[in-house]
């Protein structure tokens, strides 16, 4: 059952830019077994290319929206990103950043027991 996360007032200014930058409002219902704001999970790097992270890392899902579905050709039937907050500022595979918050592919996220 979906369910929105609990209200924080710090929300609406945290949503405003990666708002601006997709032109459309971020969807805060979460699909039935999606990954709950606050998991923690290791990004990994890919086994078929040099990234997309320079090394792997620790972060939580963030609750700045939920999974979104993945609009690109090399993506998995129904696979969703999320917005994770990284343990650690880091760099992606090309050398920008540091990033501290990312949507990431879910193949790319190994979930912590």
């Amino acid at each position: 059952m979906a369910t929105d996360p609990p209200s924080d007032p710090q929300q609406p200014r945290r949503r405003t830019a990666p708002e601006h930058l997709t032109d459309r409002p971020l969807d805060r219902r979460r699909p039935a077994g999606a990954l709950a704001p606050g998991a923690r999970v290791t990004v990994v790097r890919s086994t078929e290319w040099d990234g997309p992270w320079q090394v792997e890392f620790r972060g939580a899902v963030d609750d700045l929206g939920a999974p979104e579905p993945v609009d690109h050709p090399r993506a998995g039937e129904g696979e969703s990103a999320y917005w994770v907050r990284f343990d650690a500022p880091q760099y992606d595979a090309d050398g920008a950043g540091p990033y501290r918050k990312a949507l990431i592919w879910e193949r790319y996220l190994r979930p912590e027991d």
